[in-house]
């Protein structure tokens, strides 16, 4: 993962511009969900994955460093986190946190160096 973990890795560069509503979420070990928004803005990008009945219905944010592939024909997203790390990342709520510096720095720390806010690292 870049060590700006709000922007996509060159790997991914070519996704910027298209819409990547929809496409589904992988991370290393299954299926979370589907992208419900997301920002491509350079030092500050994410994706908002609904993850359905996965983890009850919750949304999770994920900064665009943990994506480690988008393929655009198949639109599917990949990322390098297992499931039991994205469930433990710092909880998002949407209208508290897009935009908010202090969560984006919250789950930088988190996704960079484990989990110095609750859980566990990895």
């Amino acid at each position: 993962m870049t060590e700006n973990v709000w922007q996509y890795g060159e790997t991914n560069s070519r996704s910027q511009g298209i819409d990547l509503s929809g496409f589904k979420v992988e991370a290393v070990d299954g299926n979370i969900g589907k992208v419900d928004k997301h920002s491509d803005e350079a030092g500050s990008a994410w994706i908002v994955v609904d993850t359905g009945v996965w983890i009850f219905g919750k949304e999770v944010l994920l900064p665009a460093g943990t994506v480690s592939r988008i393929d655009v024909d198949e639109e599917k997203i990949y990322v390098d986190r297992t499931k039991e790390q994205i469930k433990n990342a710092p909880e998002f709520h949407r209208e508290k946190h897009l935009g908010n510096v202090d969560y984006h720095d919250e789950l930088a720390a988190y996704y960079l160096h484990g989990a110095p806010f609750g859980g566990r690292p990895f």
